[in-house]
């Protein structure tokens, strides 16, 4: 019998669920085969950007995975059983449009923030249930879904109207 290291039975588990979601998983890259960011990938194999949330009190500091492909963005956060409270992932639209996301297969509570095409918050769903299938949506139409560890947007006093900034 082979023993292996949490560590590898983590990245296991993860390219394996990234191989029966369709996710393609990339291994091994760093920033260099990421040439729209300094950071290296993540451990789920996507672009990580900084991104600043800018609200009345402070502007917040996020690094956050890029979740590019259709693919990518029907993984989203599933399966996921810890977000840092710096962390986050970026749904990026081509098109405005009313956003529906779902807890489906999500462990972790999460605050889901819609983001205009102009930077700004359009609405916050704030600590989503876990595994719900209930639809949550943005009040309009939005360009980019972020999101955070739940109950981070309120502990830093995020509200709609503020701005949101990230390499694109």
């Amino acid at each position: 019998m082979h023993k292996i290291s949490k560590a590898a039975a983590l990245s296991l588990m993860l390219i394996s669920i990234a191989a029966i979601s369709g996710c393609h998983a990339r291994t091994g890259e760093t920033a260099a085969s990421n040439p729209n960011s300094e950071l290296p990938l993540s451990e789920a194999g996507l672009n990580q950007v900084p991104l600043n949330i800018q609200s009345s009190q402070a502007t917040h500091a996020f690094v956050v995975e890029v979740a590019e492909s259709s693919a990518q963005q029907a993984q989203g956060l599933m399966f996921r059983t810890k977000l840092a409270s710096d962390k986050g992932m970026i749904f990026p639209f081509a098109e405005d449009r009313v956003a529906s996301f779902w807890m489906k297969n999500t462990v972790i509570s999460l605050d889901i923030i819609f983001i205009r095409r102009d930077g700004t918050i359009e609405s916050i769903a704030a600590n989503t249930v876990p595994y719900s299938l209930a639809p949550v949506r943005s009040n309009g139409p939005i360009a980019t879904v972020l999101e955070i560890a739940a109950g981070r947007a309120n502990e830093l006093g995020i509200a709609p109207g503020d701005t949101v900034t990230w390499q694109q």
